[in-house]
C-alpha cells in the first residue's frame, strides 16, 4: 500500500481553490512571458476603467451614464496615454470621472510592468531575477523579443532597483514641479484657487504622460501666446517623451559624469533634430494660413510652430485648429507622429531610436561598410532587423485601420490618415474626426489601434509568438534583386 509523501507546506499538494488557481495563472504568465503579462494587465485596466466610466456617477449632471463606446474610447485613450476624445473632457465628466481618468493616465504613463514591479518591490522588499527581467522588459523591447540581451543598455539588470525608484520619484517630482509652475499662471488668468490647483495638476500630468487631455473649457486656444505656460508644458512633454531610461542615465551622468550610453545619446540627438526640423516645416508651410499661424502676431508664430512640433511627437496639446492646417502640414505632422518619442517613454510611435537605426544602416550601406556605427559604438545587425519589423508592423496597422475607418466614415483621406496615425502613435492631436459624429464602429476600431500602439508592435509580436525556435540548419543562400 502506498503512502502519500506530502510534505507540510508543499504548494503543489495544497487543495486547489478558484482564487489560488487564478493567482498561479497570473504568476506564471508574469514570469514566463512579460509581453503577455503586459497585454493582460493593460487589457484588464482598460476593462475596469471602462466599467467605472460607464457609471452614472462618472458623468457630470443628472441622468444616465456614458455610452459604452465613448467610455471605452476614453478609457483606452487614458490608459494608453493617447489623448483622443469623443466627448468634451472639460464638461462631460464628474469629479469621480476625472479622478478615474487621472489615475488611468498616471498608471498608463508610468507603464504597467513598471508599476507592477514597484508594487511587488514594496510588498516583498526585494527583487529576484525574474522580477528584474519583467521590469527590464518595460525599458527595452529587445528583452521581450529575444530575452536578455548582451549589448550595453541604458539600464542594466543590476540597475533595475534604481530605475524603479527613479521612475516613481521622477514622475512625482516632475508632475508636482510642473504643477507648481502652472498654478500661479492660472491664478493670474482668473481661475479660483481650487480650480487652478486641480486643473493645473491635471494639465501637468497630461503633459508629462504625453496624454493630451485638456481640462479647460476653451481648450488651449486662450494660451496661444503665453510663452510661460507653453514653455513649461513643452518641457514636461519633452521629459516624458525621452523615456525613463534616458532620465535615469542623465541622473547618473549628473552624479558621476559617467559617459551617456548609446541609447541616451541617440534618443536626445534625434529628438532635438526632429523638433527643430518639424518647427521649421510648420512655420514655413503655415505662415500665410490665416486659419492657423497666419492670423497670429509674427513674433508668436515661431512659438506656435515649435510648440506644435513638440506636441506632434506625442504630446497632443494644440493652440491652433489642426483641421484647418494645409494638407502639406498635415503630412509633415503625420511623419512626426509616426516616429513618436523615445523607447520606454510615455510617448508612442515607432520610436526615435528605430528611425535612427534605419538612418545608421543607410549611412553604412552608402559608405560600403558592414557595421552600423554611432557615437563611437557598433550597433548589432539584429537591432536593424528589429527596427525594420517595427516599421513594417506599424505601417501595416496604420494602413489597415485607415482603410476600415475610411469605409465606415466616408471622410477625406488626409483627415482619416491623420487621426489614425495619431491613435497608433498615442499622440492625441486630431483634425476633428473623433470629436464629431463618429460612428461607434469607428470608435471601436480606433480604440483597438490605440491599444496596439501603446502595447507596442514588438511586445505584441512577442506575445503572439507561441515560442521561439532555434533552427539547427541554414538553407542555401540566394540573393533577390532589391531596389
Amino acid at each position: 500500500m502506498s503512502q502519500s509523501t506530502r510534505m507540510p507546506g508543499n504548494r503543489r499538494d495544497e487543495p486547489a481553490s478558484p482564487i489560488g488557481g487564478l493567482w498561479r495563472t497570473i504568476r506564471n504568465a508574469s514570469t514566463s512571458s512579460p509581453a503577455r503579462f503586459a497585454i493582460l494587465i493593460f487589457t484588464t485596466l482598460i476593462v475596469v476603467t471602462t466599467l467605472l466610466l460607464t457609471l452614472p456617477i462618472a458623468r457630470a449632471g443628472e441622468g444616465s451614464g456614458t455610452p459604452l463606446a465613448d467610455a471605452l474610447f476614453t478609457a483606452v485613450s487614458a490608459i494608453c496615454v493617447t489623448g483622443l476624445t469623443t466627448v468634451d473632457m472639460a464638461t462631460h465628466w464628474s469629479p469621480f470621472g476625472n479622478v478615474v481618468i487621472i489615475l488611468a493616465m498616471q498608471i498608463g504613463g508610468i507603464g504597467v510592468l513598471t508599476m507592477a514591479s514597484i508594487l511587488g518591490l514594496i510588498v516583498a522588499r526585494k527583487m529576484g531575477l525574474r522580477a528584474k527581467l519583467i521590469a527590464a522588459s518595460d525599458t527595452n523591447a529587445a528583452r521581450v523579443h529575444a530575452g536578455p540581451v548582451s549589448e550595453s543598455q541604458a539600464v542594466r539588470l543590476g540597475d533595475i532597483g534604481g530605475l524603479l525608484a527613479t521612475v516613481a520619484l521622477s514622475a512625482i517630482v516632475i508632475e508636482l514641479a510642473i504643477t507648481a509652475l502652472v498654478v500661479p499662471r492660472l491664478l493670474l488668468e482668473g481661475f479660483d484657487v481650487w480650480t487652478a490647483i486641480w486643473q493645473g495638476f491635471y494639465i501637468s500630468l497630461s503633459a508629462f504622460t504625453n496624454t493630451g487631455f485638456v481640462p479647460f473649457a476653451d481648450g488651449m486656444a486662450p494660451f496661444a501666446s503665453d510663452v510661460w505656460l507653453l514653455s513649461v508644458l513643452s518641457i514636461a512633454v519633452f521629459l516624458g517623451a525621452i523615456g525613463f531610461p534616458v532620465i535615469f542615465a542623465l541622473a547618473r551622468w549628473a552624479r558621476s559624469r559617467t559617459r551617456l550610453g548609446l541609447h541616451a545619446q541617440v534618443t536626445l540627438v534625434t529628438t532635438l533634430i526632429l523638433i527643430v526640423l518639424g518647427a521649421i516645416a510648420i512655420l514655413v508651410l503655415e505662415w500665410f494660413n490665416t486659419a492657423t499661424l497666419g492670423d497670429q502676431d509674427p513674433i508668436v508664430r515661431p512659438l506656435t510652430a515649435t510648440f506644435t512640433s513638440i506636441m506632434s511627437r506625442s504630446g497632443g496639446l494644440s493652440t491652433v485648429d489642426i483641421g484647418e492646417m494645409n494638407g502639406s502640414t498635415l503630412l509633415v505632422l503625420d511623419m512626426l507622429m509616426f516616429v513618436g518619442g523615445g523607447s520606454a517613454s510615455t510617448a508612442g510611435g515607432i520610436k526615435v531610436t528605430t528611425l535612427a537605426v534605419l538612418f545608421f544602416a543607410a549611412i553604412a550601406e552608402a559608405r560600403g561598410v558592414d557595421d552600423m556605427e554611432a557615437f563611437g559604438r557598433r550597433i548589432p545587425h539584429d537591432v536593424l532587423r528589429l527596427a525594420v519589423s517595427i516599421v513594417l508592423w506599424g505601417a501595416t496597422i496604420v494602413a489597415t485601420t485607415s482603410v476600415i475607418v475610411l469605409h465606415i466614415t466616408k471622410a477625406p483621406l488626409d483627415l482619416v490618415l491623420f487621426d489614425v496615425i495619431s491613435a497608433f502613435a498615442t499622440c492625441g492631436l486630431s483634425t476633428g474626426l473623433t470629436s464629431g459624429d463618429l460612428p461607434d464602429a469607428a470608435k471601436y476600431v480606433l480604440a483597438a489601434t490605440m491599444w496596439a500602439g501603446r502595447v507596442g508592435t514588438v511586445t505584441l509580436a512577442a506575445a503572439l509568438a507561441a515560442s521561439q525556435k532555434r533552427q539547427l540548419f541554414r538553407r542555401a543562400e540566394e540573393r533577390p534583386i532589391v531596389g
